[in-house]
């Protein structure tokens, strides 16, 4: 290691800084957070640390720097654009074993500020030793997406009940077992949504039975999006890391499936028109099964899981079993895959409103509101209509809707295999293009769709 790690305690420490330009200013507020007592010396004052000062009680000396400032210092850190002041300030600060640092100027530091990840109480620090603040700022980030804002509230729970997980549960193996059980479970993922009160409930009943019960499953309904892995939402990805078994259709893209933990079970239900391998029914029982045998079970479901994704019937199961379970709002396919073929569902030139609706065939017709959905200046987006296209384009002409209405197809929208055919209600895309793919597909009606060829951004 070049640096050693390590949290220094400054709170209402005296912590000197030399300069106050905006490269300052931010080493200022980084110090503040930490609740130091701040002394800014500078013959001029940036904008930025004259509003820090008003904000904080900030001492600003507004002279040159001279070795009296560094009396009584805790810390010091000089960020002027002067080098001869810089190397004055780095000599004086380590003659007198007072820890420096210069902004830019590895050789002269005798600590560096790493790249933070602020959960407080918990505390993440990244760096490169100063190699390369660039490449750990960039690190920070994609730990940031791993760790929810709430992982602090989380920290502060845990202190509250430490004394008395410790008086209960004396043996260390057993405490830790039961920590780990509160912070990878539902203990946990009640904090993260705000559920404070019912968090130290479940917290107390599991104290109480620790050693006992056995491991509490849960349901994560999870919505994907429309496909591309970046759309998840970080709760999303999340979840799924943590489950041990992952309930998945034909409506999850496989890059999704590879975010899973590498251990995780996969269990395959797939639902096509008219070809279920499992009921709804069945697959609402099976995930009631896992979670009753302790598992944390993922059940990802293309798009919402609450439009046209049978999410409602899934959880009603849940309730009357008595499991636990969240809900992973995502991007729903109408959305995503239009932002991805360059079709806005609403325009003011072409569509004021926007209607879902299901183009799923039952007992051999279609039951929708033809009439409505014939109406001019909206669009129609039709879920599960693959099978049922020619139908449904001869229902909306009979109904009042001009044969030359455009529609589009979009075949594993947001995803590198998009494709998009386009054409109208009389001369629709040949369903021999996209019926041979058992990829799930959308169908878009409406004058927005004339749209797609100016505004296509996304080709693959």
């Amino acid at each position: 290691m070049d640096f050693f790690p390590l949290f220094l305690n400054i709170k209402d420490q005296p912590c000197l800084v030399v300069g106050a330009g905006d490269i300052a200013a931010r080493k200022i507020e980084l110090l503040l957070r930490a609740g130091a007592k701040v002394v800014v010396v500078a013959l001029e004052v940036g904008e930025a640390v004259a509003a820090l000062q008003d904000e904080h009680a900030i001492i600003i000396r507004r002279k040159a720097f001279t070795s009296d400032d560094i009396d009584g210092m805790r810390l010091v850190v000089s960020a002027t654009n002067d080098r001869i002041t810089n190397a004055k300030v780095a000599t004086l600060a380590k003659q007198r074993r007072i820890p420096v640092n210069v902004v830019d100027n590895l050789d002269l530091c005798s600590f560096i500020f790493p790249a933070i990840i602020d959960r407080s109480p918990l505390l993440i620090a990244v760096s490169s030793s100063g190699a390369s603040p660039v490449l750990s700022r960039l690190l920070r980030a994609k730990i940031e997406t791993a760790i929810p804002a709430s992982f602090g509230l989380l920290a502060g729970f845990i202190e509250q009940f430490k004394a008395r997980v410790l008086q209960q549960i004396p043996q260390a193996r057993q405490r830790r077992n039961f920590w780990e059980t509160i912070v990878q479970g539902r203990v946990a993922e009640l904090i993260f949504a705000g559920r404070q009160r019912k968090a130290e409930s479940q917290l107390l009943t599991q104290l109480d039975h620790a050693g006992a019960a056995d491991r509490q499953g849960e349901v994560y309904l999870i919505g994907t999006g429309p496909g591309d892995p970046d759309l998840l939402t970080f709760k999303a990805l999340r979840l799924l890391r943590q489950a041990d078994v992952i309930v998945y259709d034909r409506s999850v893209s496989g890059e999704i499936l590879k975010l899973a933990h590498s251990d995780a079970e996969t269990i395959f239900v797939g639902q096509q028109d008219g070809n279920h391998s499992l009921t709804p029914a069945a697959i609402h029982r099976q995930l009631a099964e896992l979670a009753s045998s302790g598992k944390k079970v993922a059940r990802l479901k293309g798009g919402d899981p609450f439009i046209f994704g049978r999410g409602g019937e899934e959880i009603e199961t849940l309730m009357q079993s008595g499991i636990h379970f969240q809900i992973v709002p995502g991007i729903t396919a109408a959305s995503g895959c239009a932002s991805y073929s360059g079709i806005p569902l609403t325009h003011r030139d072409h569509a004021q409103s926007c209607t879902f609706v299901s183009g799923h065939i039952q007992n051999g017709r279609i039951d929708l509101d033809w009439r409505q959905l014939a109406k001019p200046k909206q669009t129609v987006i039709i879920y599960m209509g693959i099978s049922g296209l020619e139908s449904i384009c001869r229902s909306l002409i009979d109904h009042g809707c001009p044969a030359d209405l455009p529609i589009a197809v979009i075949q594993s929208g947001a995803t590198h295999k998009q494709r998009v055919f386009i054409g109208t209600l009389s001369d629709r895309p040949a369903y021999s293009e996209f019926a041979e793919s058992d990829a799930p597909a959308l169908t878009i009606v409406g004058t927005v769709v004339n749209l797609h060829r100016q505004l296509n951004w996304f080709s693959t």
